[in-house]
């Protein structure tokens, strides 16, 4: 009998021993066999911009690593997937993964614009808050200041380098990046001012809302200082004489404001 208890005690041992061993390969068999049922993509802050849609995302996953919605896990190359992925620009950060009922996620972080580029020589391109230059690939276009005239845009800014990067010299861009963004951040700025422009010269013109007339800012050098000017010659000349009396309003000197007559 107690031969009987001890040979019972061992049996009920080892189950559990079985069950640990016998689980993970089971586990792992059945997870990389499983099919992938569907692709499930989700795109931050898709409400605000519309740079890639879902389906963008979906129809170049299948072109470029085929059909994968039936495959095993086990044939599904994630990390081809990811690489696919990285070749939007449009996004700042792609994650990819698949869980246990072979669902692939594809979590999708777009990026944020701040202004839209189209140098005199052609091309349209979008720039965001971390100085990163895209190309515009469809017809969404979000209400942005627009930069044009004499830009240039470097394979190093398609490959994706920042224009804030120390890599990227010569280039009146991180001029203008920092001056969008304080015009942005600044609510009469952001409402009044429409347009940039960068003549042959890297000078920059601004071009108002209201008023028929331009700002010439000359180089980027105190643009803030220059502005701050401007803002006072706004609120207490301008509606005395009248917002078209002046075709030009000079702020390329130090501390002066030169008007040029209509």
């Amino acid at each position: 009998m107690e031969g009987m208890l001890k040979r019972l005690v061992k049996i009920l041992l080892i189950i559990p021993v079985l069950y640990l061993v016998a689980m993970p390969v089971w586990y792992a068999y059945n997870y990389y066999t499983k099919p992938c049922r569907k692709i499930q993509v989700t795109i931050v802050d898709s409400a605000d911009y519309h740079f890639v849609t879902r389906r963008d995302i979906q129809n170049t996953i299948i072109r470029t690593n085929g059909n994968i919605i039936g495959k095993p896990r086990r044939d599904i190359r994630i990390d081809e997937i990811e690489h696919t992925m990285k070749k939007f620009r449009e996004l700042r950060k792609s994650e990819v993964y698949m869980d246990i009922d072979g669902t692939l996620h594809i979590y999708a972080d777009q990026r944020t614009p701040v202004m839209r580029l189209m140098p005199g020589e052609g091309g349209d391109y979008f720039v965001d808050n971390e100085g990163v230059v895209v190309r515009r690939r469809n017809l969404y276009t979000p209400r942005l200041h627009i930069v044009g005239g004499n830009i240039n845009i470097t394979q190093a800014m398609l490959d994706g380098v920042s224009v804030l990067d120390t890599a990227i010299k010569n280039t009146i861009l991180k001029d203008i990046y920092y001056i969008v963004n304080y015009i942005n951040d600044d609510d009469f700025w952001s409402a009044q001012i429409d347009q940039i422009y960068v003549d042959g010269n890297d000078e920059i013109d601004l071009i108002p809302r209201v008023g028929n007339h331009t700002i010439h800012l000359g180089t980027a050098e105190n643009y803030e200082g220059k502005l701050k000017n401007l803002r006072v010659f706004y609120d207490k000349v301008l509606p005395e004489v009248g917002w078209n009396k002046y075709s030009v309003i000079n702020l390329a000197y130090r501390d002066q404001i030169v008007c040029k007559r209509r």
